[in-house]
């Protein structure tokens, strides 16, 4: 499964669309006795809605790629490997420079293995939904510099037993090109 899981991120990072990655991200969090932290390639869609104010709406594609490390007193803890691929919405500020405030939303697809991680939280399947909220500030002379906080639950959406899921708060930094 993990050689499954590393040829779909290699996939995905070598598509003719990856040699245009407009950014890279890095998210650590923890939450659920787990920690859990990823690197990421992100793609701006380039688009925007709702451009009448002085916000819009706009988005990205983030692939990316990690672990989460069980550290629970009841034991067996786990090292799971996660790999999705999310798209994320974005209502942002739109100032052309300087400091923009955003609040953002995503549901992704992941893939998971171990299918646990610790011995009493298991999560039935390889495949995950990951949605999360959250909020931050895009600054810089480009605003090419992006911090913020996002509060992500990961589950199989109940396709299979058992479901008990995971939620982490999650601090992330981004950098776009």
């Amino acid at each position: 499964m993990m050689k499954r899981l590393f040829a779909l991120m290699f996939c995905v990072l070598t598509a003719t669309q990856a040699y245009a990655v407009d950014g890279v991200s890095v998210v650590y969090g923890s939450g659920n006795s787990a920690d859990m932290a990823r690197v990421g390639a992100l793609w701006d869609w380039n688009k925007s809605w709702l451009n009448d104010g002085d916000w819009h709406v706009t988005g990205f594609w983030e692939a990316a790629v990690g672990q989460w490390r069980g550290k629970s007193s009841i034991g067996n803890n786990q090292t799971i490997t996660d790999v999705g691929i999310t798209p994320v919405f974005r209502f942002e500020q739109k100032n052309p420079s300087g400091m923009a405030p955003y609040l953002e939303g995503a549901i992704g697809f992941h893939l998971i293995t171990p299918t646990f991680i610790y011995a009493n939280r298991k999560f039935g399947s390889s495949f995950q939904f990951g949605d999360h909220v959250g909020f931050g500030m895009r600054f810089g002379e480009r605003r090419q510099f992006d911090v913020g906080y996002r509060y992500q639950h990961l589950s199989n959406g109940s396709i299979k037993k058992p479901n008990q899921g995971i939620n982490f708060s999650q601090i992330h930094l981004d950098y776009r090109f």
